[in-house]
């Protein structure tokens, strides 16, 4: 890529009455962009910065995102010389249903500003000559696709399930707590002695489960609060635990079932493989792509 690096300004340097109104920050091959066209694009960031940050920091970041913005828009100018050079057009009908489909999305658009009209039409021609030069040439095996999930296996991992029931015991209005774990303790030990889960779920629990005779369903390794789940490494399943407190009051917990990690089936999570493997190889492609357009351009950063 020919690209030189310079501090030099097209413009002379103002005088105390002259004032810069535009400057050209960048060439690109025998386009340029300007800098009002960069504080276009980097306006929404900006104002976002100067919310969280002041002084050198905040001159730090803003010239982070200009950089980040300036290089997306060379980008963009290489993409739009290149869909020129190959007759890529946007139609009326094209236009049309963009539209359409940016007014659903609630985007306020006027087809009859010549700027928004500009703007749709260079993101279309973009997006076409992307899906020309890069989307077309992606190609996705099914040895791609488990290659993928043998070497990402960990990401297709379930988590252990439990199937969990629980009477939990609140603080009542005025009671300490020690007179709420004593509550909880003589619910346990009637447990101990064989009285039945459900009914004294349904006669003493104060959890919103306790009309399904405190039954919780399937729950996820990693959704309970570290006490719970630190007291089901210990059951087996039909045991309870000893009464457990945590900020809610005290639970007690039946482990009724528990499934061990697995692995997803590679025939389910095939789709989502395709996906991630579609994505991986367009980005791919998509750097090389923009790596050869770069190194065949003239490009010169004022800025």
């Amino acid at each position: 890529m020919a690209m030189a690096m310079t501090a030099t300004l097209l413009t002379p340097a103002p005088s105390a009455s002259a004032r810069v109104v535009d400057r050209i920050v960048a060439v690109v091959n025998s386009e340029v962009i300007v800098l009002s066209e960069l504080e276009a694009e980097t306006e929404t960031a900006r104002l976002q910065l100067e919310e969280q940050y002041r002084g050198a920091e905040l001159q730090r970041q803003l010239r982070q995102i200009e950089y980040i913005a300036l290089n997306r828009m060379i980008e963009r100018k290489l993409q739009m010389q290149l869909a020129r050079t190959k007759g890529v057009a946007v139609s009326d009908e094209e236009m049309k249903r963009a539209l359409r489909a940016l007014r659903i999305q609630g985007e306020q658009v006027d087809g009859a500003n010549p700027h928004d009209k500009k703007k749709i039409e260079e993101q279309l021609l973009v997006l076409k000559i992307v899906d020309q030069e890069v989307r077309s040439r992606v190609t996705v095996s099914d040895s791609d696709l488990k290659e993928y999930y043998e070497t990402h296996r960990s990401r297709f991992l379930l988590p252990a399930e439990y199937r969990l029931s629980q009477i939990l015991l609140k603080p009542r209005f005025g009671e300490t707590p020690d007179e709420t774990l004593r509550r909880a303790e003589a619910v346990h030990a009637q447990l101990i002695e064989g009285s039945d889960f459900a009914q004294l779920a349904a006669s003493h629990s104060d959890g919103a489960e306790a009309i399904r005779g405190g039954s919780l369903g399937l729950v996820r390794q990693g959704e309970l609060v570290p006490a719970i789940e630190r007291a089901l490494g210990a059951l087996q399943p039909g045991q309870i635990s000893e009464p457990l407190e945590t900020s809610q009051g005290y639970h007690i917990i039946r482990l009724d079932d528990r499934k061990p990690p697995r692995f997803q089936p590679f025939a389910k999570v095939k789709r989502e493989i395709e996906h991630l493997v579609y994505q991986q190889k367009s980005e791919d492609i998509y750097r090389d792509w923009m790596t050869e357009l770069e190194n065949k351009a003239y490009i010169e950063v004022k800025f």
